[in-house]
């Protein structure tokens, strides 16, 4: 084979490809000569971090991915769980950080447009989206233009597509100055007998390009998403991809209607790395090969060349494979909808990648060897070191210490953020941002599915097994809290260079804390992302491993919520008074502590008391429910406060106040019932050897913890609403 070599490949030129000198002589071993521009376009594409997992991918074969529920787990667009009646739920999380430090609105819109575009891939209609947001410390220069931009390119792609953004998390600190997180989640219906799936079959058939016209935006943004950042990033912004979520909302629609007419065998969405990555996974998948000719990719900009048509990361397009006597049919669809719809190439019989330009082969390659000999590293890893014991000091003033805790960046309302999402659109959310976990009904049906997001990254740096342990623990019980039953997750792992052996530590630790607690939950993993080297200029991210939970409520009259619902009802403590204040909110917000262990997690705890509590929930025995997370008891009490702007009065045990209020061990609720049923759920509790206990009542207009401290539901709601909006108008 003898394909002209017009670009010489030097070493520099390999470098900057993201490949090192052992992988590009690896990739010549492979293929028998030097290779075109092209193929080393190709090649650092699909071996590169984020596409190949290379570092991440022997530790991720360990997390549990089957269950009763799991009808296609990783390794497709999205996971698909069965949620009875002929119905599957399709859902998948996703990280755009590099982009959306680069240039954020369009950074956070088109990992949007891709997260939806990877549930729709499957035959699923998008009903939710949620997101995962870390930024860097408020005094930071950049930190409130960054906020800004990612919150408006949320809500622009999310609002105009048609979708309701439902939930999330925003966490602010100077560990992120250099490198924010973005991490999208989006959820879909289908019927199960709907699902469609990528892998490529039938020899001669046709490969047809779908949707909005390739550019030069996102060229090699797969590959500066596995690269650290140095100073010169801002240099990066012609690689972050333009989104347009009109033409999307038309893709979602004219792909449905297409799935419904009988005319696809397989499709993918072209994210990452964009026609390179979705054809040759198409085809691998299948055993098939697949020829491309480039001069018919419908193009919008002049003489793009063939590396730069296979690079583009243009959004808002898909592949597929056709069935060709349905040809007439499926164009007809897609000029209904005015989307581009190409013929491109063709499957064949010879597992080679072959691209054809101007009349002229410009690339030749092993298809499955493309996928299948990718590197794929058992990096060096140092044990994480154990955290050392740290005193959490009284506070001089309890009430302010409360007061400056529901206050702080990561503890504060969030409502500026969700207020710019639409997410009542679609009609169905029954619980959006700002509780335990979002519901959105599922028409036609009592049913409904029950989602969030979660980690505590603080948890995960001072002790990664603990950490990964944790996340999926409060997802699991935020899940439980409105009633759900957890089903599964998907994963956003965000950590920063993986060639560290610390840093490689700390994550092999927090799969295997994922992996314990997704086993002894029944909770498993069906989709997922790694990011790796979050970092800038060698300073890491705060390790970030992302749960994103779906769960299933049979009857949404059963729904559960934080707010407390009627003057007299009790107030009960499920899982007793905490004692943990090693990584507490309270240590670092009110001392400026940043040490200690966090709260361990006992695994058949969280089990005993989530399924007992919603069992309770389901008996109608509970009135509102919340977990206790950050911030510990207090934090939950005051949320519960505010949301229902109802009162309570609260008694603690005899000695230090402020230990049970702020400590944050975990598997615990505060529950309300009516007076009448407190005693005898208590007695239920405590005989599942499950600690209960009634710690106060629903009354008043204030929060009021006998013998300690009384503060107004006014005070907390000027403390706790008023911090974030204050920051984002450029008020100290």
């Amino acid at each position: 084979m003898n394909i002209p070599n017009i670009i010489e490949i030097t070493p520099e030129l390999v470098a900057e490809h993201g490949l090192k000198p052992e992988e590009y002589d690896r990739f010549v071993a492979l293929i028998g000569r030097e290779p075109t521009i092209t193929e080393l376009g190709i090649v650092s594409a699909m071996w590169n971090e984020h596409c190949s997992y290379k570092s991440s991918k022997k530790w991720l074969k360990t997390l549990p991915v089957t269950g009763k529920c799991v009808v296609h787990g990783p390794g497709e667009n999205a996971g698909v769980i069965d949620i009875g009646d002929g119905q599957v739920a399709v859902f998948k999380m996703e990280s755009h950080n590099h982009p959306s430090y680069i240039e954020p609105h369009q950074g956070a819109a088109t990992g949007v447009g891709g997260i939806l575009r990877d549930v729709f891939t499957m035959g699923a209609r998008p009903i939710a989206a949620l997101n995962a947001l870390r930024f860097g410390a408020p005094d930071h220069p950049k930190t409130r233009h960054l906020v800004s931009g990612v919150v408006a390119g949320i809500g622009g792609y999310g609002n105009s597509f048609g979708v309701p953004t439902v939930g999330g998390e925003v966490n602010f600190h100077a560990r992120y100055n250099g490198n924010i997180l973005v991490n999208a989640m989006a959820i879909g219906l289908a019927d199960a007998d709907g699902i469609f799936l990528s892998e490529a079959k039938g020899v001669g058939l046709p490969l047809v390009y779908l949707g909005a016209k390739t550019g030069r935006d996102g060229i090699h943004g797969a590959t500066m998403a596995s690269a650290e950042f140095a100073d010169d990033a801002d240099e990066k912004r012609p690689t972050v991809q333009v989104g347009d979520p009109f033409t999307e909302k038309c893709l979602l629609e004219a792909c449905l209607e297409l799935m419904a007419s009988g005319a696809v065998i397989a499709i993918q969405d072209m994210g990452a790395a964009g026609l390179t990555c979705s054809a040759v996974e198409m085809g691998a998948k299948g055993n098939l090969g697949v020829e491309l000719d480039l001069d018919y990719v419908p193009c919008r900009e002049d003489g793009m060349s063939a590396y730069e048509m296979m690079l583009s990361e243009s959004q808002e397009r898909m592949l597929m494979v056709l069935r060709p006597e349905m040809q007439g049919e499926a164009e007809a669809i897609f000029e209904k909808w005015g989307l581009d719809f190409a013929i491109v190439g063709k499957t064949t019989d010879d597992l080679r990648f072959r691209i054809f330009h101007g009349g002229t082969e410009v690339a030749n390659l092993p298809i499955k060897d493309l996928g299948d000999e990718a590197p794929e590293y058992n990096r060096p890893w140092n044990p994480p070191a154990k955290p050392e014991p740290v005193k959490a000091p009284a506070p001089e003033d309890l009430t302010q210490a409360i007061l400056t805790v529901l206050g702080a960046p990561d503890m504060c309302s969030k409502e500026w953020v969700w207020q710019q999402y639409d997410h009542l659109i679609q009609s169905n959310t029954a619980s959006g941002p700002g509780g335990d976990a979002a519901v959105i009904r599922i028409d036609g049906t009592q049913k409904a599915l029950a989602a969030c997001t979660d980690v505590t990254p603080r948890y995960v740096e001072a002790d990664p097994l603990e950490g990964g342990k944790q996340a999926v623990a409060e997802c699991w019980r935020n899940l439980t809290c409105v009633g759900a039953e957890p089903l599964a997750i998907t994963d956003n792992l965000n950590f920063g260079n993986p060639e560290r052996p610390d840093i490689m530590g700390t994550f092999v630790k927090a799969v295997d804390g994922i992996g314990a607690a997704c086993r002894a939950l029944d909770f498993p993993v069906v989709s997922g992302n790694v990011s790796l080297y979050n970092e800038t200029n060698g300073k890491a991210i705060l390790p970030t491993p992302a749960i994103g939970g779906v769960g299933l409520l049979k009857d949404i009259s059963k729904r559960c919520s934080l707010d407390f619902k009627a003057e007299g009802h009790k107030i009960l403590l499920i899982g007793g008074h905490g004692s943990h204040l090693g990584q507490s909110m309270y240590l670092r917000e009110v001392h400026g502590i940043e040490k200690g262990a966090p709260p361990p997690v006992d695994l058949a705890k969280e089990r005993l008391h989530g399924d007992f509590i919603r069992q309770m929930i389901h008996e109608g025995a509970i009135t509102a429910a919340h977990d206790i997370s950050d911030g510990g008891l207090v934090a939950a009490l005051a949320e519960m406060c505010l949301a229902s702007d109802k009162g309570a009065k609260i008694e603690l045990p005899a000695g230090d106040g402020y230990v049970p209020l702020f400590a944050e061990d975990q598997a615990r609720y505060v529950v309300t019932c009516q007076p009448s049923k407190a005693v005898a759920l208590i007695k239920q509790a405590q005989g599942h050897k499950i600690p209960a206990q009634n710690i106060g009542t629903v009354t008043g207009t204030g929060l009021t913890i006998q013998g300690h401290a009384t503060i107004s539901l006014t005070m907390l709601r000027q403390a706790h609403e008023s911090w974030l909006p204050a920051f984002m108008d450029g008020q100290p």
